[in-house]
């Protein structure tokens, strides 16, 4: 259980675990320092301990409606088609395959030129319809360094 109440000084209000009753305490806020001794637990300042109900989200007030509807509801989302892929000629679709080459490094090996290599000869030729270099940024996880690399995008039947 915790107890919540107000500091003298600048109003701030603090929350103490209820065992913290009668000791003195200072005011964390920054400027104030106020001294000050934790007041007994009462029905008005005592709450069961949760992180959550103490958030300043948590504080803030909603008015959420829900609506009710007699029979079926109507759809407010429409389904979007698979992303990438489009209607092409015949039963074929046209699909995107972006090859980044940090993706194909492996232990110091850049491998990029036969991934790609690999899956241009797993699609076949007559299926290409376009390849496109590209050029992007990452942050580097063991540096916090932001790098900018190159990959290919590669549009094909399939």
């Amino acid at each position: 259980m915790e107890i919540t109440f107000n500091c003298p000084k600048c109003n701030q209000e603090l929350a103490v675990d209820a065992s913290a009753a009668g000791s003195e305490i200072t005011c964390p806020v920054q400027n104030c320092g106020e001294k000050m001794v934790v007041p007994a637990p009462n029905t008005t300042n005592i709450h069961p301990m949760n992180p959550m109900a103490s958030s300043a989200a948590a504080k803030e007030e909603h008015h959420f409606k829900v609506p009710v509807h007699e029979g079926p509801t109507e759809v407010l989302v429409a389904k979007v088609m698979p992303t990438l892929e489009v209607a092409a000629d015949g039963e074929k679709k046209l699909r995107i395959r972006c090859i980044k080459r940090t993706e194909c490094v492996e232990v110091g090996k850049d491998k990029f030129e036969e991934v790609v290599s690999a899956f241009l000869g797993k699609i076949g030729e007559t299926n290409v319809v376009s390849i496109n270099t590209i050029n992007y940024t990452h942050i580097d996880m063991g540096t916090r360094a932001i790098l900018t690399d190159f990959g290919v995008m590669i549009v094909f039947k399939g």
